[in-house]
């Protein structure tokens, strides 16, 4: 399952994105709305939660301007973070930054684009479900088939001039 955690509510349509983008892949997906900075202890808390499943578990946060969230929740599980930040007219997109230097031993990746955050997800999940496996390379397949017929269809227009 993965887990996507905003840090507000106005990042909703973003990370709706993200939700959709699993959907196609199949895998379930909770949205949950935490600050690190406004409410570290319900942050916190929720991820001891999760933690305790025992649950195979990918978190995806979802958090502008200054990224605490990504490295707090990285720092609090065992299981592997995707920091997926919204892009933010209002900073002219320097605020990801926050995101690319963390201390030591706090490591989410960080992938801007919200579907390739879901692809990620599923291929870190697929490394023990091979089921998931065969609809990453499926969807993966499906990408390169449309290219290639894009292509066709180009080169064949250009034939015909």
């Amino acid at each position: 399952m993965v887990v996507i955690i905003l840090g507000s509510p106005a990042d909703r349509e973003f990370s709706a994105q993200i939700a959709a983008a699993l959907r196609e892949l199949g895998i379930p997906s909770e949205t949950r709305i935490a600050s690190a900075h406004k409410t570290p202890h319900h942050l916190l808390d929720m991820l001891a939660q999760y933690e305790s499943s025992g649950r195979p578990l990918v978190y995806i946060t979802v958090a502008g301007r200054s990224n605490a969230l990504s490295g707090l929740v990285d720092a609090a599980v065992s299981g592997p973070v995707i920091a997926c930040p919204p892009y933010s007219q209002a900073f002219g997109g320097a605020d990801v930054f926050s995101s690319l230097r963390l201390p030591s031993g706090v490591a989410p990746a960080l992938v801007l684009e919200p579907g390739n955050a879901a692809l990620l997800a599923a291929k870190m999940l697929a490394l023990s479900d091979p089921a998931l496996r065969q609809r990453v390379a499926g969807v993966q397949a499906a990408q390169r088939q449309r290219l290639i017929e894009a292509d066709a269809e180009r080169s064949s227009q250009t034939a015909l001039k």
